[in-house]
């Protein structure tokens, strides 16, 4: 059964992005991300009231869970939805395995955990991935894009991390992670729908059914699913050793955008994936015994 949920994970958000790809445009980016945030957010509040788990968020806790909520859930979300349409999503895949490297950094600025050189060592190697992979691109038009999408894919990961810090934090106090997912998704679907207000779009649901399977997955199976099967792993085999499946998500995104015609196949494409994984893994330790890794992991 471990195995099966360790698959599970790291086929499903390696496949993220590329469902957003799937999804596309026929609504904003904006409506979608919304709609996504406000299912979720239903599933996980259903969740609280059935299983009633110990470790609610005190009033100190709660501005922490919803920065956790904001920046993981609404504006990153955003932003690697962009990075997605504007570039691929194997691009924006290997730029989010950076979040092995940027998170920790996180750690270090606001919770004063330290920081390990494996971390800087990855992390070269995890650049050095992106930029073998865009280096064919940069002589056409598509190439500005891919680097627009690539900057804001970036902006996006490191939002990411700053929540993960504020997840961390909320670990610390004990704060039980079904009731930061749901006031996280709850938040970030009440901001997303201001936002969605503010520019006074209409509220409709497309009915193709690219849309509404993309819609679905990535509600039911990458945001609530895949995550409690998470949580379970973490249960069982340690969060250092569940987090490794982050090394493998820019192989997984590779392959896929290559399979759905997005990407073409080349030794770019294989070596700047093959360097993500690579640095990812040296980042989160991996061969390292008896290290305790503190890595928040959310996508």
């Amino acid at each position: 059964m471990v195995r099966f949920m360790y698959i599970f994970c790291l086929i499903v958000w390696g496949l993220n992005f590329i469902a957003v790809k799937i999804q596309g445009t026929p609504v904003s980016l904006e409506l979608s991300l919304t709609y996504r945030l406000v299912i979720t957010s239903f599933l996980f509040l259903v969740l609280v009231w059935f299983l009633r788990p110990k470790g609610r968020p005190t009033r100190k806790d709660i501005p922490f869970v919803m920065v956790f909520g904001i920046c993981n859930f609404a504006l990153s979300y955003l932003c690697l939805y962009y990075a997605t349409i504007l570039s691929t999503a194997a691009i924006v895949t290997l730029v989010f395995s950076l979040k092995v490297i940027l998170t920790p950094i996180a750690l270090r600025i606001f919770l004063k955990e330290k920081l390990h050189s494996r971390v800087l060592i990855g992390g070269t190697l995890g650049v050095l991935g992106v930029c073998i992979l865009i280096y064919p691109t940069l002589e056409n038009f598509q190439g500005f894009n891919d680097i627009k999408g690539i900057m804001i894919a970036f902006l996006g990961t490191l939002l990411t991390s700053v929540g993960d810090a504020s997840s961390a934090r909320n670990a610390n106090r004990k704060v039980d992670p079904i009731y930061a997912n749901a006031i996280g998704f709850t938040v970030g679907s009440i901001l997303m729908g201001a936002i969605v207000l503010f520019q006074g779009q209409e509220f409709i649901i497309p009915r193709s059914v690219s849309y509404l399977s993309a819609l679905l997955y990535l509600t039911l199976v990458a945001s609530f699913a895949a995550w409690l099967f998470y949580l379970k792993l973490v249960e069982k085999i340690g969060g250092a050793q569940s987090g490794y499946m982050v090394a493998l998500f820019p192989a997984i995104g590779g392959v896929a955008s290559v399979f759905i015609g997005e990407s073409d196949p080349s030794v770019y494409l294989f070596a700047g994936c093959l360097f993500s994984c690579i640095g990812a893994a040296i980042a989160l330790g991996f061969g390292i015994r008896n290290l305790n890794v503190k890595l928040p992991f959310r996508i």
